[in-house]
């Protein structure tokens, strides 16, 4: 019999026997969640079998060092160490306040030819609408104790929320490639001489990422704790260095061309702000119950849009600024976005090759929510997949990204538009199903949710209706696309008629919400759930 095998019953309620739950006084937490109290778990997942009772005794001494050993279970109201809800603020400060977001902002013009002017307005309010689902979302975690893929059941179906979780590690890991290309050429370009080997910034970003997202929820929030700062220091200083440059330029076009170019750069900023709508919850969850969801929101909606709307405008400025510099049109040319945030930085020469280093390690902050929410979503497969350690995920997605990051170093720009669309697309989708299943079927309610029940595939709606609902997206965003392979029908009557105007992400998120309240009523009524 393995170690494991030999944790009783009576162990884990030993080791919960203290903490008990006051709706009135609110929760007192015990100090950690520990591996027994997983192995008591009656949800069906093989923990104490084979190979995985080998990798749960592995978890069990790391776990005595304080690295998490829960996955997916769900974190109780008398588990919840964490006490201050600005947290998200930094949380998301952190992962935005970066040199992916900076690279966003200069699509406006390499990819969209668009001016400073139209370009910063785009960023403006396509951020501002794009970040309202990510900070509503964030509150469902501290009221669930549910991860944000894992909440999702109570939409999709156990077995139908399946399809959003592949998407979701789709997205996990072609963020994760991206950021750590860009990082690479940045830390490239910080010497003209003896350069360093773009697969040996990634790798150097990978190994730095992995550390907080093996080690678990509270290492996380610690970093992105303060990560920021320094980035956020360096993105002032490139501001006061490229200033004399920037150009505002005319307009990106007039009437029908201009509103391509704003709709297809608007879905790539809409894209990169809900982004983080799939991982949402995953970062409050050990906030308490009774936290107040408006300090949630309004954190999270700050921490997220004071990064992405002021670092993509610098991103669209910094785009101009090479026009007028030819020698920064050079580091540009030579290194992509990594050889801009050196050329800001090169004016204070020797100082300037250090802060471009840090520039370029920034990017382990955005890459540590999509590596630690990676392993989270993997587990939603089934019981086998929720019996791998979540800490061991992070190390097999750690190598997948590595290997595509190094493979896909040339192509980082048409990469990074491509994934920024089909994400708008998608998460549109997703958003709508959520967020209707929640106002319109449960009446906005946590009451009306059996939350312990998210383990159980008979407890969940049967999904048809959502899975309807997702084809119905998909179609809309079919029609109102507008890619560089592809251009939809609708899509196509927008600006130019080769290049058009991406709608698909209005479009998806319309015929989606149109399409789920009248599924959802019919699949209720037939199969009662």
């Amino acid at each position: 019999m393995s170690q494991l095998d030999q944790m009783s019953q009576s162990s884990l309620e030993k080791a919960t026997s203290s903490a008990t739950y006051d709706p009135e006084k609110g929760p007192e937490p015990v100090t950690h969640t520990t591996v027994v109290e997983f192995e008591a778990l009656d949800d069906g997942v093989p923990r104490n079998r084979g190979i995985f009772a080998k990798l749960w005794v592995i978890v069990q001494k790391l776990d005595r060092y304080g690295v998490e050993a829960r996955g997916i279970e769900r974190v109780p109201p008398t588990d919840r160490p964490q006490k201050n809800p600005w947290d998200c603020f930094t949380m998301w400060c952190a992962a935005n306040t970066t040199i992916s977001t900076f690279s966003l902002g200069t699509l406006g013009a390499s990819i969209f030819e668009m001016g400073l002017r139209d370009a910063v307005l785009t960023i403006l309010f396509f951020n501002l609408l794009s970040t309202i689902p990510v900070a509503y979302f964030s509150s469902y975690g501290a009221r669930t104790g549910l991860r944000q893929m894992v909440f999702s059941r109570f939409s999709f179906g156990y077995w139908v929320c399946m399809f959003p979780g592949v998407l979701n590690v789709i997205a996990t890991v072609g963020w994760s490639t991206i950021n750590s290309i860009v990082g690479g050429q940045t830390l490239r370009a910080v010497s003209t001489s003896h350069q360093i080997p773009v697969w040996a910034g990634i790798l150097i970003i990978a190994i730095l990422t992995l550390f907080p997202s093996f080690a678990g929820y509270k290492f996380v929030h610690t970093y992105e704790r303060w990560s920021w700062i320094a980035p956020a220091i360096i993105f002032f200083i490139m501001l006061g260095t490229g200033l004399g440059y920037m150009d505002q330029g005319a307009w990106g076009g007039t009437g029908p061309v201009e509103a391509a170019s704003v709709l297809s750069f608007g879905a790539s900023i809409f894209g990169f702000g809900i982004g983080w709508v799939s991982y949402a919850a995953d970062y409050t969850v050990h906030l308490p119950v009774d936290t107040p969801a408006w300090k949630i929101f309004v954190a999270t909606y700050a921490g997220l849009n004071i990064p992405l709307v002021l670092i993509e405008s610098l991103g669209a400025g910094f785009m101009t600024a090479i026009q007028n510099n030819t020698a920064w049109a050079d580091l540009y040319n030579s290194n992509g976005v990594g050889g801009l945030i050196a050329a800001g930085l090169s004016p204070l020469n020797g100082v300037g090759r250090f802060l471009t280093v840090i520039m370029g390690l920034s990017i382990v902050a955005n890459n540590i929510p999509n590596i630690y929410s990676l392993s989270l979503t993997v587990q939603i497969f089934g019981p086998i997949f929720q019996a791998i350690p979540r800490l061991f995920i992070t190390l097999i997605g750690t190598g997948v990204y590595i290997v595509l990051a190094i493979v896909g170093a040339s192509h980082f720009e048409s990469w990074l538009d491509t994934l920024l669309v089909l994400l708008s697309y998608w998460l549109a989708i997703y958003t709508a199903i959520v967020t209707e299943e929640h106002l319109i079927f449960r009446k906005g309610k946590w009451s009306n949710y059996e939350l312990d029940t998210y383990n159980r595939a008979a407890a969940q709606p049967v999904g048809v209706a959502a899975f309807i609902a997702l084809g119905c997206g998909v179609m809309g965003a079919v029609l109102g696309m507008a890619q560089t392979w592809y251009v939809g029908v609708i899509g196509r009557k927008i600006g130019d008629p080769v290049f058009g105007g991406d709608i698909g992400f209005e479009l998806s998120l319309s015929f989606t919400a149109i399409a789920y309240p009248p599924l959802r009523y019919l699949e209720k009524k037939y199969f009662g759930r």
